[in-house]
């Protein structure tokens, strides 16, 4: 009987997936108007992301995450020079595919070139969780929150871009020094490209990529075009046997998307009811980002930003420096926590949750600061 028990017992996935769906019928239960409305500004980040995972699920089986780790270790001469590489491809990959297809696909590959180089894994392994919450300010489609807190100003992507590229370079960059700084050993240890074999790249990834990318950053609501991209991408792969419908699952992790949604809309339900006094209105934007990096840690930061931006805000863009930032503190920060978790794990590796906070305890504070700096500077403080 306990056998029987233990199997039917969800895990954590399933505990979150049954408590936000709580969550959310209760709010709907009892404020019903209020819940509608979280709905509203919740539903389309999270269609965004299922959308992004299918595209970089596709792009990783049509081999194109593989290359780019061949080609880090192929044409960088130096550890130092991988390292840039990695920030760069990080930041990128973050900007136009979500952090949390970044760390999903990034964090093996990244980690097996550094293994085919011959030199320490920490610097990829803890460098890709750190920069990919950091370079997830360039874009509205690059992290959850900032579609949750921008809903009602109906920006798109180059509109948003124009706003927070400075930031968003200012905080990948200083969080890729400090994660350089100290694990300065294994940065400089390599000297010396590696001999890999060349990864063979299919067009479906490449394609879906390019569109998604395009479709983000030209339309204000690009969630039902990118799952559209990556539902008909992902289908054509599964069609062809190139892809199975539980990798498909696994990537998705749908328990995980249902919990943390429900758990969206019942924070957002609150906010509403507590109203404008409940609100960042009268805050300054060091206290708002500062606020919003504590929540963060505390509720996780997708719950925390439907509950913060429930009203409109006066520091938007602010509040998202601390919503995006501030997880690198904690594995209850993000979801990109989670997945990193298990992409390190498939990888070979273990991390060190302790080791990751102890280097997200620097790169926060800097990192934010500099953000700040960046948007008092041009006017979007």
């Amino acid at each position: 009987m306990r056998r029987y028990l233990a199997r039917r017992a969800p895990g954590p996935a399933g505990v979150l997936a049954l408590v936000g769906v709580a969550g959310g019928v209760v709010a709907l239960a009892l404020s019903p108007s209020h819940a509608r409305s979280a709905i509203d500004q919740v539903w389309s980040p999270f269609v965004l992301v299922t959308g992004l995972l299918l595209v970089g699920l596709v792009a990783d089986a049509d081999g194109l995450f593989a290359r780019l780790g061949e080609l880090l270790a192929r044409v960088t001469r130096s550890g130092l020079g991988f390292f840039v590489a990695v920030t760069i491809i990080t930041g990128v990959v973050t900007a136009l595919l979500n952090l949390d297809t970044a760390v999903c696909f990034l964090t093996p590959v990244l980690v097996y070139a550094a293994r085919h180089r011959g030199g320490g894994e920490a610097p990829v392994l803890y460098g890709v969780l750190m920069m990919a919450n950091a370079g997830s300010l360039f874009l509205p489609g690059s992290n959850l929150t900032n579609l949750i807190v921008l809903g009602l100003l109906h920006l798109t992507g180059a509109d948003f871009l124009a706003r927070m590229w400075l930031p968003a370079t200012a905080a990948l960059v200083v969080t890729a020094l400090v994660v350089a700084v100290v694990e300065r050993r294994d940065v400089v240890s390599v000297d010396g490209p590696a001999g890999v074999a060349r990864a063979p790249v299919r067009p479906v990834g490449v394609v879906a990529v390019a569109l998604s990318a395009a479709v983000v950053l030209v339309l204000a609501s690009p969630a039902p075009a990118v799952l559209a991209i990556g539902v008909l991408a992902a289908g054509v792969r599964v069609a062809t046997g190139r892809l199975g419908v539980r990798a498909v699952r696994a990537t998705l992790g749908v328990a995980t998307l249902v919990g943390l949604f429900g758990a969206a809309v019942a924070f957002g339900t609150l906010g509403r009811a507590l109203g404008r006094s409940a609100t960042l209105f009268h805050l300054g934007s060091i206290a708002t980002a500062a606020t919003a990096a504590v929540a963060s840690v505390a509720m996780n930061n997708l719950p925390a930003a439907a509950l913060l931006a429930a009203h409109r805000v006066s520091h938007p863009f602010a509040l998202l420096v601390g919503l995006n930032l501030g997880p690198n503190l904690a594995v209850t920060g993000s979801l990109a926590w989670l997945i990193w978790l298990r992409a390190a794990r498939s990888a070979g590796t273990t991390p060190s949750l302790a080791r990751a906070s102890r280097v997200g305890v620097i790169c926060v504070p800097a990192s934010m600061a500099l953000a700040l700096g960046a948007l008092a500077l041009t006017g979007h403080a």
